[in-house]
């Protein structure tokens, strides 16, 4: 369901002459099917805004730093079907936009598969919309398997900025901080996401050792997901 390294090439030689704003949303078009992003753990909300006033980052912003309050809920079908196959499926409410995701496992750790669509409900519609846009079949089959109901969430506040790195590439910075929760349990959470948008991943991987090493970040394996889902 991905494009090809030689066709995405071949895109943005052409697209490079659209306007910004239509280019920006062919790019996400073309990038549509895969997730490539570095998770890292921060001790609170504090180091999060230390690390956005970082001097060499901000040199690399493209605009301003945007705040968005968003609001997930996860869901599985009663037989478990998608965590037991590692996927997500989620409804995410990202200020006044809510948007339906699956994600899957992919062989590189710091990599999924992704689809998302703006949808009010995961429901049929939502589903066959993800399946147009190219998530794979099996979709169906997990969803079909036994009834959807929410198992956890998060509820977090979202500060993200696009940065244009050394080698060209763009990836986006966002800083994450609030709960997750499963039907009894929150546990609180910071953390930095830095998500490849367009171009190698060198220089975004570089830039977040830089900043673990710098801001005192852990790696962090789990998804929100996973570990929202391991709460009561």
């Amino acid at each position: 369901s991905f494009v090809g390294k030689s066709e995405r090439k071949f895109f943005r030689e052409k697209l490079v002459q659209l306007p910004e704003t239509v280019y920006n949303i062919a790019i996400e078009v073309i990038n549509m099917g895969k997730e490539l992003e570095f998770k890292l753990a921060a001790a609170n909300d504090a180091v999060l805004d230390c690390l956005l006033g970082d001097p060499e980052t901000a040199a690399r912003m493209e605009g301003p730093i945007v705040c968005t309050p968003m609001e997930t809920t996860y869901f599985d079908t009663e037989t478990n079907a998608f965590r037991t196959n590692h996927w997500t499926l989620r409804r995410r409410q990202e200020g006044s936009r809510s948007v339906v995701c699956v994600k899957t496992p992919q062989p590189d750790p710091f990599a999924r598969g992704e689809w998302e669509v703006e949808a009010r409900a995961v429901d049929d519609a939502a589903i066959e919309w993800l399946l147009d846009f190219g998530a794979p079949r099996q979709l169906l089959q997990l969803y079909g398997e036994a009834p959807l109901r929410p198992v956890c969430g998060a509820r977090f506040l979202r500060r993200s900025v696009m940065l244009r790195l050394a080698d060209g590439s763009r990836a986006e910075l966002a800083c994450d901080c609030g709960v997750l929760h499963g039907k009894t349990e929150e546990l609180p959470f910071a953390e930095v996401e830095l998500e490849i948008k367009e171009g190698a991943p060198d220089a975004a991987k570089a830039l977040a050792g830089r900043l673990a090493k710098q801001y005192n970040l852990r790696w962090e394996p789990l998804s929100k997901f996973a570990r929202a889902n391991a709460l009561k």
